[in-house]
């Protein structure tokens, strides 16, 4: 509400109410109303009217702080909340002269908002209140007296912060020492607030009843009397002695008020805590006071005692306690035995009603305070009261909680020793206290384990130990006696019920357990209670060895048995000590009774196979290991060991009786069937050498035992418990180190060893409990030494070793996963456990065949999952314990050095594929990384130096890679070639075995990122080369034309593990690196030079700093091949100077050579092949130059023809001549390409008839393909045709004026005619090959051979001489040789290469406007049949169709219309798509090319086979969502964007670049044509189909395709030169408007057509203009007709409008319409009615009466009804 620092809402300018009255009154009256205080009674708290002209007002009190006690006065808790904030802070802030004037009116404000119903009100007063405090200081003392008894009460509030703030003012204001002081000075202000508050108020005069809600008044009135309770309380508390006579009267007058005693029965327990908390301070401060009331204290008090609310309790228990102690007399005011026991009872027997750790405290106090008077009959007294208390341990709530059980048994044991020493001597009493009152709750206790936590064993042993001292003390004394009848009276019924609990064959699992304790519990000689508080639920010996504690705290039983089992052991001298501090009036009923009891479970064990028993024999056993208890557990039998035992062992056994019992009773007990409580006999077996003489003796018994006796389970428990308790392992250390000991276990690993590889025969059990003994004598340490002798321990790991070591070899059907399962546990608990032992050399060996295990893949291993896991994390933890060793590591360790050698035989072995390579690289990083964490920095580059291989190992690995990486580089012109090394291949080899150079590189580069980011610097260059070898790899693979799959997993893992060019360089110094690249070019050439290329293509390295690594040009002549692809390689990179140098060493070497050096690397072959180089790069602009070369090349035609490839058998050919050949045919290519300045006759005649002559040797010579330079040589001679070819295609009327007179006609006639009469014959023979692909090298020239063909003109493309192929069946009108053509051709669209898909689409494209003139001429055959007339376009088109359809249905029929496809360029599915559209595009060029009525035949067999729905479907799968063009996107926005179907599709068969939008564009293409040439089926199939497709295919052609073509048609209407005699036609192309007007004699008439926005998809609207001379009726149908014929015709708005007037025409000529369709043309065939009925000489259009007839199922005239004949 009143925020005054709040954003406020905008225009909101006023503060809110209560501060804007306050100001208001400052403003309007002039004068501030002078401040007024409370009226005289409390309940009028308001501000009292002001007094007028109280000028001196004014003057005191400063106006901020009037505004802000104003404020105080509002009843809205927010405005008061931060006005006492306001007040608070003022007083810390201003002057303290301002503040003082505040005080005469503070005192009033104060006492009302200190009781204010906001709690948070309340602490903020007190908190002002402080401020005000340590401003003014002793200047408040004045008005002390008004304000202190408020004040008490606000340090009593029930809201803590509030009463914690009052008593922080309280404490500011005064020191301790002065505070009663303080008090005192104001004690009668005080009282007397107080009792007005406890008297006369009531919940509607402390509030007002007309504002305030009653739940409110009475919380504030209930708090209030709250307080003043507490506070009178505080009062008494604080007085000093000497004041409390003068309040005396005061206090008088309050308690003979009967609603001041009320107060203790009161419904809030708040009110009744405080009440009772002050009647107990009544009575310690004024207790004759109390003593005048006691007859209305006593009842009030006593008689409340079963009130059991957690607030009331504790001070009602203290005002008992007090009353009791104050008032002498208090049990003649109530009656004791009816009203006060019977309550007391209750609440005891109910256990406390959940505050028992309140209550029984008390209880002792209680009885010890009854006088004898009350208590008669004692003995019906006690035990009554004791019952009780017994009764409540009863209780659930009582069980569950361990706090409430303690204390109940704490009260009853408190009570017990009260009332028994009270009592001593009364046989009665003390009958009773043992025999129906303490045994029957130790029977009750030992029968519910959850009552044992309560300490009743502790307990018990504290009285005892109490009565035993007395009866010690006191020896001659009757009370001596009278404990000793009670001990040995407690001792007899105590052993009843303990041997009652044993003595059963069913013993009770708690009953036996509590027994066993409590007999622990009583051996001790000293209570542990104090030292036990804390501890829940154990029970330890007080003086156990520290050590054994920590111990014991650390083990686990493993039987899981009770953990007080496996606790409560100690030495048999600290037992005797024990025995010896224990008392004697203890110490022989006890042992007596463990004797009875150890003696009963042995019967019990020993016939019936007792669990519980035997659990409880053990611990009794531990607790009480002497010869007397084995001794009579032996009993009479006679001394007799079942067999001969050594002399050493018969001696021990007749001289002990615990090893006699170990021998007779508790080794056949053992080896009985495997039991489940073998643990507890074990313990039992330690029991009996515990009362052995010395370690000798028990060394003698356990190797005895373990040589025949002790199976392997026993053996193994033997070791866990030794292991778990120091005391144990003490007395069995010399028989762990034995020999005995030791070879039994090394025999044991070469037995399971063995076994387990032979078979899984035995439980998994049997192996497990023996592995885990292996392991835990492995990996169990004792102060830094092994468990066992060390020489075994090695003995077991050379045994395990061998075994995995065979494993490794076991093929998958023999191997088993256990053993390998239970080694690898075995060898992580030592390798885990070896903290501070050295690693043996055998532990080095099995570590390492853990890690080959671990590097393989699981298809050689065959070992699963989980085992790898577990193999990985054993031999992480071996190499962990291996790498902290101090030392030389790698000298040192036989393991790094294997596993290095290993590692490099792996990947040089050639034998990895991707997922081994995988493995073996995780392996590896895990290994590099555990090396890592080792103190010695060196070992990293070391262990890596070590996989590294030597230079000629580098270069083997080089060699042995295939060589097809080649093929690009040679066909793209980057490198040059002139011998012949292609020597392996792919296909020879595995295809899923990497080459071992990737696997090395990868390997290493793997190392290396690892030391790298450690910042580990190598040695020897090592860091360069490996880069360089990873660089090798990588570019071999960019290079291969089809790599392989694996090949591509391969790079990709590369780049999932970031093992890139960029990560090492970017991590490591490479200043080296492009040096050796630059060297090994210039050495070795080939894929060296490409990775410099690449760098610099990359921008990895700049031109700049490969140009450092050649000073001179010089140095690369004479040419190498090395020199030779380094220059070529760089050439793109080059700058114009230095492309000029190179030239100009290239050009004098061209002029004379012999033939040899032709065709040599240094000789015309390396210097035109880098003169190539350069020309390429479109770096020589210098046309004499190029001239010059040509001149040349002419003259070495002259000198060496031989030397030129013309019209020859290539396979006696060297490849030298081939290289220089290629070179010759590449510079001509480029010459023609690059040359501007005009060629002579003579230049034309040499590259014309050389191009042709290279193209028969290529023609020739088809058989040779194979041959890598063969290959080259055709696709170069392809090249240059096609380079002719475009020359003479692009020629202008300017350029023709430049080239030699009869140029051109040569190239027609002859040139051309050659060219394509070579080629297309060798297309028809290169397309049968098996190999499609087009990326093949076998198939590489097929792309300028087919370049080339696209240029075929059509009558050279018509009067080819193909071989005849037609088809058995075939419909068609084609002449033959046409359609040998066709039938040739038309199947190609169906092969896998794009570019022989792209040239054949060319040359039948030039095809299809030939075709419908041969349909015309037969069209007469089609009119008149008796059904719907349907003509197919060509049939080779439509069968090839059929089979596309098949093929498109798989790659694209699960998928929904409207979800796009992206089909991966080059890829099989491509090459389907690019060919079905491609047909499409010629069909649909075919139809466009026909007339209307050709038209209309075709489009009803397209219907009939449902292709154009198959089309459409298939469209709006491969269209693009937006088929904007990618680089609109930059262009200005106003522009229409480019779209798909605004620009036009370029089939190039050399651009690749746009290879991803080939088939979105290629569908748009067809798109548009469909709607534009098909206009009415696609509104057709539209209209019916699907709601989704149907919304899909609006949305989509009305955003982008309408508007194209609207405004097309429009164009076209405005630009046709179509005339038509009598009509005119107009368009709009604003309003997309066609304005039709038709004329004939007198009659006009005006037609508009408008086209719909979703254009041809929509109904084209035909609306009326003008109309002169025509009937309605005439006019509508004429309307219709046009509209019809726009609608279903397949053509444009020009030739519907030709239809319709046609129609007009023939009706003004007198032709009738056709009755059934009401028109003269027909619609879809436009035929005029023919068929008349005989009968009423009606006639009817043929298709009109087929579709009358079979929709009617007569054959009746549609008129007349007569028979139609």
């Amino acid at each position: 509400m009143g925020g005054k620092n709040k954003q406020r809402t905008k225009g909101n300018l006023r503060p809110s109410n209560s501060g804007r009255a306050a100001e208001l009154l400052a403003k309007e009256q002039g004068t501030v109303p002078g401040f007024i205080g409370f009226g005289t009674s409390q309940s009028d708290l308001g501000y009292v009217p002001a007094i007028q002209g109280a000028e001196e007002i004014d003057s005191l009190v400063d106006s901020d702080f009037r505004m802000v006690l104003r404020k105080l006065s509002k009843k809205d808790v927010t405005t008061k909340l931060k006005a006492m904030q306001e007040f608070g802070t003022m007083c810390t802030e201003r002057d303290t002269e301002i503040v003082k004037g505040v005080l005469p009116y503070w005192p009033r404000i104060f006492c009302k908002i200190s009781l204010d119903h906001d709690r948070r009100v309340r602490e903020a007063t007190q908190q002002a209140f402080e401020k005000l405090i340590l401003k003014v200081k002793k200047h408040l003392a004045p008005y002390l007296k008004s304000l202190m008894g408020y004040w008490l009460m606000a340090q009593c509030d029930t809201y803590t912060p509030a009463a914690s703030a009052a008593k922080d003012a309280f404490e500011a204001a005064f020191p301790p020492s002065k505070q009663p002081e303080a008090i005192a000075f104001c004690k009668d202000e005080i009282t007397s607030v107080l009792q007005d508050h406890l008297i006369k108020e009531t919940p509607d005069t402390l509030s007002d009843p007309q504002t305030v809600p009653e739940e409110e008044r009475e919380a504030k009135f209930y708090r209030v009397v709250t307080c003043s309770l507490l506070a009178l309380k505080k009062l008494l508390c604080l007085l000093p002695d000497n004041e409390l006579d003068s309040l005396e009267e005061k206090f008088k007058s309050l308690l003979s008020q009967n609603k001041f005693w009320k107060y203790g029965k009161h419904s809030i327990p708040q009110i009744r805590s405080a009440y009772f908390e002050l009647v107990s301070a009544l009575c310690q401060r004024i207790p004759q006071l109390m003593k005048e009331e006691a007859s209305k204290v006593s009842p009030s008090v006593l008689l409340s005692i079963d009130d059991s609310d957690p607030i009331v309790c504790p001070a009602l228990w203290e005002a008992v306690l007090y009353t009791l102690t104050t008032i002498e007399d208090c049990w003649l005011h109530v009656n004791a035995k009816k009203s006060v026991f019977p309550k007391l009872s209750a609440v005891v027997r109910e256990g406390g009603r959940g505050l028992a750790t309140v209550i029984y405290p008390y209880l002792l106090p209680f009885i010890s305070k009854l006088p004898q008077t009350i208590t008669d009959p004692k003995l019906d007294f006690f035990k009554n009261f004791l019952t009780s208390v017994v009764a409540g341990l009863s209780t659930e709530r009582i069980k569950t909680s361990f706090s409430e059980c303690s204390a109940v048994i704490s009260a009853f044991f408190e009570c017990l020793r009260f009332i028994m020493q009270q009592n001593l001597g009364e046989e009665e009493i003390e009958e009773m206290l043992v025999n129906d009152q303490l045994i029957p709750f130790i029977d009750a206790v030992l029968k519910d384990a959850r009552l044992q936590d309560g300490q009743l064993f502790n307990h018990l042993a504290e009285t005892l130990s109490s009565w035993e001292a007395k009866a010690d003390v006191e020896k001659d004394d009757k009370k001596a006696h009278s404990l000793d009848k009670v001990l040995l009276n407690f001792w007899e019924r105590l052993s009843e019920i303990c041997v009652e609990k044993i003595n059963e064959p069913e013993a009770d699992v708690k009953s036996v357990s509590g027994v066993s304790n409590l007999l622990q519990v009583l051996q001790k000689p000293k209570s542990s209670l104090k030292s036990n508080k804390k501890k829940v639920g154990k029970v330890r010996f007080a003086d156990e060895l520290p050590e054994s504690n920590k111990e014991n705290e650390k083990c686990v039983s493993s039987e899981g048995e009770n953990s007080e089992g496996s606790e409560l052991m100690t030495e048999s001298s600290l037992t005797h000590n024990c025995s010896e501090l224990i008392s004697p009036l203890r110490k022989k009923p006890l042992e007596d009774l463990v004797c009875k009891l150890a003696m009963m479970s042995f019967n019990y064990v020993d016939e019936q196979k007792s669990e519980q028993h035997l659990r409880f024999l053990s611990i009794l056993l531990s607790s009480f290991s002497s010869t007397q208890v084995f001794k009579m557990l032996l009993g009479d039998e006679k001394q007799s060991t079942a067999k001969a035992k050594p002399l050493e062992i018969a001696r021990l056994v007749q001289k002990n009786p615990a090893v006699q019992f170990l021998y007779q009773k508790l080794i056949g007990w053992l080896n009985e069937d495997p039991r489940k409580d073998a643990g507890f006999l074990v313990d039992i077996l330690y029991s009996a050498l515990r009362c052995c003489d010395n370690n000798t003796e028990r060394k003698y018994i356990l190797d005895d035992l373990i040589e025949g006796d002790l199976k392997w389970n026993s053996i193994l428990q033997v070791i866990e418990k030794a292991c778990s308790s120091s005391d144990k392992h003490a007395l069995v250390t010399p028989w762990l180190k034995g020999e005995i000991l030791g070879e039994k276990l090394t025999t044991l690993a070469d037995h399971l060893c063995s076994k387990d590889l032979e078979s899984s025969g035995s439980s998994e059990s049997y192996f497990s409990e023996r592995w885990a003994l292996l392991s835990l004598v492995l990996s169990q340490h004792v102060k830094n030494d092994y468990l066992i002798g060390e020489v075994y321990v090695e003995r077991i790991i050379v045994k395990l070793h061998e075994t995995l070591s065979k494993g490794k070899e076991l093929s998958e059907a023999e191997n088993n996963d256990l053993s390998v399962s239970f080694i690898c546990d075995v060898a992580y608990n030592y390798f885990s456990s070896a903290k501070g032992c050295l690693l043996m050399p055998s532990s080095e060996d099995l570590l390492l065949t853990l890690f080959q295990l671990c590097a393989q893949n699981k298809e050689k291993t065959h070992l699963p999952d989980f085992l790898v896991c577990k193999l990985k994390n054993t031999w992480l933890s071996g190499v962990n314990l291996l790498i902290h060793q101090t030392g030389n590591t790698y000298k040192q360790s036989t393991f790094l050095c294997l596993s290095a050698l290993w590692l490099k035989n792996q990947v040089q072995s050639s034998s990895l594929d991707i997922k081994s390579l995988q493995v073996l690289l995780s392996a590896v990083d895990d290994l590099l990384n555990a090396l890592l964490e080792s103190e010695d920095t060196n070992l990293l580059g070391v262990y890596i130096g070590s996989v590294m291989p030597s230079n000629s190992e580098w270069e083997k690995m080089r060699q042995s890679l295939p060589m097809q990486w080649l093929h690009r580089p040679l066909l793209e012109g980057r490198l040059s070639l002139n011998y012949e090394c292609f020597k392996t291949d792919f296909k020879e080899q595995d295809t899923k075995k990497l080459p071992s150079h990737l696997c090395t590189s990868a390997l290493l580069s793997k190392m290396v990122l690892v030391a790298l980011k450690k910042e580990i610097v190598l040695e020897n260059n090592e860091l360069e080369k490996i880069i360089a070898e990873l660089l090798y790899s990588l570019q071999w693979y960019e290079e291969l034309d089809n790599p392989p799959v694996f090949l591509t997993g391969f790079c990709e893992m590369l780049q999932k593990m970031n093992i890139t060019y960029d990560n090492l360089c970017g991590l490591g110094n490479t200043s080296g690196l492009l040096q050796l690249l630059f060297n090994r070019s210039m050495e070795n050439g080939t894929l060296w030079s490409l990775i410099i290329a690449k760098l610099i293509l990359s921008r990895s390295v700049s031109s700049d700093e490969v140009k450092r690594h050649y000073r001179r040009k010089e140095g690369f002549f004479p040419l190498t091949e090395g020199n030779m692809h380094t220059i070529q390689s760089l050439c793109p990179f080059l700058s114009k100077e230095d492309k000029k140098e190179f030239i100009a060493q290239c050009i004098p070497p061209l002029l004379a050579w012999t033939k040899e050096d032709l065709c040599s690397t240094n000789g015309g072959f390396g210097h035109l092949a880098i003169f190539n180089s350069c020309l390429q790069t479109r770096s020589i602009d210098d046309g004499e130059l190029l001239h010059g070369i040509l001149k040349i090349l002419i003259s070495w035609k002259k000198d060496h023809e031989d030397v030129f490839l013309f019209s020859c058998n290539l396979s006696e050919v060297s490849p030298e001549i081939l290289g220089v050949n290629i070179e010759i045919i590449r510079f001509l290519s480029l010459f023609l390409k690059y040359c501007s300045s005009p060629l002579a006759e003579s230049e034309w005649d040499f590259i014309m008839c050389s191009m042709l002559a290279w193209l028969e040797t290529t023609s020739e010579n088809q058989a040779l393909y194979s041959v890598p330079l063969v290959q080259l040589f055709a696709c170069v001679s392809c090249d240059l045709a096609c380079e002719l070819s475009a020359f003479f295609d692009s020629a202008t009327p300017d350029t023709i004026g430049n080239l030699p007179v009869n140029l051109i006609s040569e190239w027609k006639e002859f040139f051309s005619q050659g060219i394509h009469s070579l080629l297309l014959p060798l297309l028809v023979t290169a397309t049968g090959n098996e190999d499609k692909s087009e990326t093949s090298f076998q198939n590489a020239m097929l792309k300028p051979m087919c370049e080339t063909l696209t240029y075929i003109p059509k009558d050279q493309l018509l009067s080819q001489k193909l071989p005849s192929r037609l088809v058995a069946g075939q419909k068609t009108n084609l002449p033959e040789y046409l359609q040998t053509l066709l039938n040739t051709l038309a199947p190609l669209l169906l092969y896998r290469a794009r570019p022989v898909q792209i040239a054949v689409y060319h040359m039948l494209y030039k095809l299809m406007p030939e075709l419908p003139q041969y349909d015309q001429d037969n069209l007469k055959s089609y009119g008149d049949e008796e059904e719907e007339p349907a003509l197919s376009p060509p049939a080779v088109l439509m069968c090839l169709l059929s089979t596309q359809e098949d093929l498109l249905e798989n790659v694209l029929g699960c998928i929904p219309v409207g979800q796009i496809v992206t089909i991966k360029p080059l890829s099989e599915d491509f090459c389907y798509v690019l060919g079905y559209l491609l047909t499409w595009k010629l069909i649909l060029t075919f139809f466009k090319a026909a007339s209307s009525q050709l038209r209309a035949l075709y489009s009803m067999y397209l219907r009939k086979t449902k292709s154009l729905n198959k089309l459409l479907y298939h469209l709006f799968r491969l269209m693009p969502e937006n088929p904007t063009y990618a680089e609109t996107a930059v262009e200005i926005s106003n522009k229409d964007p480019k779209t798909f179907f605004t620009e036009e599709l370029q089939l190039s068969i050399r651009e690749t670049s746009t290879l991803p939008y080939h088939i979105p564009h290629l569908a748009c293409s067809v798109y548009h044509m469909t709607l534009k040439d098909l206009p009415a089926m696609v509104r057709l199939w539209w209209n019916s189909s699907e709601k989704r497709v149907f919304n899909i295919v609006d949305r989509f052609t009305s955003k982008y395709v309408s508007s194209v073509l609207s405004f097309q048609e429009i164009s076209s209407v405005q630009t046709s030169t179509q005339l038509f005699n009598g009509m005119t036609v107009k368009a709009r192309a604003t309003t997309r408007e066609v304005m039709a007007t038709y004329t004939i004699e007198d009659i006009v008439i005006e037609l508009i057509i408008q086209l719909p926005s979703n254009y041809p998809l929509g109904s084209i609207t035909v609306e009326s203009g003008k109309r002169v001379g025509v009937a309605v009726q005439q006019w509508r149908n004429w309307m219709l007709q046009l509209s019809t014929y726009l609608t279903h015709q397949n053509g444009s708005i020009m030739e519907g409008l030709a239809l319709w007037k046609n129609n007009v025409d023939k009706r003004f000529e007198g032709v009738e319409d056709c009755m059934i369709c009401f028109s003269v043309i027909h619609g879809f065939n436009y035929s005029l009615p023919k068929k008349a009925c005989r009968t009423c000489k009606k006639k009817f259009h043929s298709a009109c009466l087929y579709k009358w007839f079979t929709s009617s199922n007569k054959s009746t005239c549609p008129l007349c009804r007569e028979t139609f004949f």
